[in-house]
């Protein structure tokens, strides 16, 4: 990951949750119903979804991409296995959304 991020990530994470978890336990003892905490859940099912996902494929790009470097003749198979190595990796993160909307219907 990038220096940048390394040093964002681990302030806005914990202000994020805070702030989403206090507002729905505000919601519950108002009276209200439980639609603060399913839109908490499917705002971290998008997000880590997405963060995981993006991860991964960096993750699998980078490889492919020195692999490529390395031996230029495999570049064809490397970029296949790649490639299906990535539709894998997003269609977990898919799934993340899946479940978000999912969540999104209980409201």
């Amino acid at each position: 990951m990038t220096s940048w991020l390394m040093k964002v990530l681990p302030v806005m994470l914990p202000l994020l949750l805070l702030s989403t978890t206090a507002s729905a336990t505000e919601e519950l003892a108002a009276g209200g119903s439980s639609g603060g905490l399913i839109a908490l859940g499917a705002g971290l099912a998008v997000g880590l979804a997405g963060l995981g996902g993006g991860i991964g494929q960096g993750n699998a790009v980078n490889g492919g991409l020195q692999g490529v470097a390395r031996n230029p003749q495999t570049a064809g198979t490397i970029q296949t296995q790649m490639i299906i190595g990535l539709a894998f990796i997003e269609s977990l993160v898919i799934y993340g959304l899946v479940i978000a909307f999912m969540l999104q219907g209980k409201v």
